[in-house]
């Protein structure tokens, strides 16, 4: 390990311009897979801000026993679907509507809204039929009279939530792809540029392993540090977004962690696929 390390050193000492063109290149490919991330990222949250609002609201029967309602409210808190129960008064119902629709605050004047129990649902628990089943269940109890939760609305959301999901894993697929392909380019250079010290390797009994260790060190730290300066670009980047357009969301510290990692990943498995290939080219030569 020491020697390979020291390979590595060496190599970047003769050739700087080529160590730092490879970092540049990794961070660029990886940049491009940083931004690509911070798009899905703040696309997953705006979903999530709107599956917040889903709810679930039954409104009850006039005159509706105190009783039979906290027994509704109990057996739907005690659903595993269902994160939040509230009721809300008839009173509190025309207050919330007058604030909500000013314009209309004369009509409103001594008209009466029922009161209801909304439900709340937990994260994961969002989806066309856990909503419906919940509706039906709500539907059953004789002190409510009517279930509201925009079906169409709810539906036509998951189906975009999937869609998202689906196409966000084939991009990433194709940025990583892509990365690693740019990365194993980058070593295939290093490579080339010491044919002959590898030929020479081959002829005093050097092993596969021996002659693989300092490319495969040299891959990930390349990785690394190109994940380094792409997570400053993204960085640069969502801050000019955020005052000149729109507010993004970064990356956390545990995101960014993994996405540093994930270039060193990237740069071992690029280096390790073209050592591998352009190695067996001079193996036979």
């Amino acid at each position: 390990m020491k020697l390979a390390l020291r390979e590595v050193i060496l190599a970047s000492r003769r050739a700087p311009l080529l160590a730092i063109l490879g970092v540049v290149t990794i961070a660029f490919s990886l940049f491009a897979f940083g931004l690509f991330g911070l798009v899905a990222l703040n696309i997953r949250t705006a979903l999530r801000e709107v599956e917040d609002r889903v709810e679930i609201r039954a409104f009850l029967v006039e005159g509706a026993p105190d009783t039979q309602v906290e027994q509704l409210m109990r057996r739907m808190e005690r659903n595993p679907a269902v994160a939040d129960v509230g009721y809300v008064s008839p009173d509190s119902a025309l207050t919330r509507a007058r604030a909500e629709l000013e314009e209309f605050r004369d009509v409103m004047d001594g008209a009466f809204l029922p009161g209801s129990v909304e439900l709340r649902l937990r994260e994961g628990q969002r989806d066309p039929e856990t909503v419906a089943e919940l509706s039906r269940r709500l539907q059953s109890s004789p002190v409510v009279e009517e279930v509201r939760y925009g079906q169409e609305w709810v539906e036509k959301l998951y189906r975009i939530r999937n869609i998202a999901a689906l196409v966000g894993s084939v991009l990433g697929s194709v940025f990583a792809l892509v990365a690693v392909i740019i990365i194993g380019s980058t070593i295939r250079m290093a490579i080339l540029a010491r044919t002959r010290e590898i030929a020479i390797m081959r002829l005093v009994g050097a092993t596969n392993m021996f002659v693989r260790l300092p490319y495969l060190i040299d891959g990930a730290l390349k990785g690394l540090l190109g994940g380094v300066l792409a997570a400053i670009l993204s960085y640069g980047t969502s801050v000019v977004l955020a005052r000149s357009l729109v507010q993004t969301q970064f990356f956390d510290t545990r995101q960014l962690l993994l996405g540093i990692l994930a270039g060193g990943l990237l740069g071992l498995l690029g280096s390790w696929v073209s050592v591998g290939r352009h190695l067996r080219q001079v193996w036979r030569d």
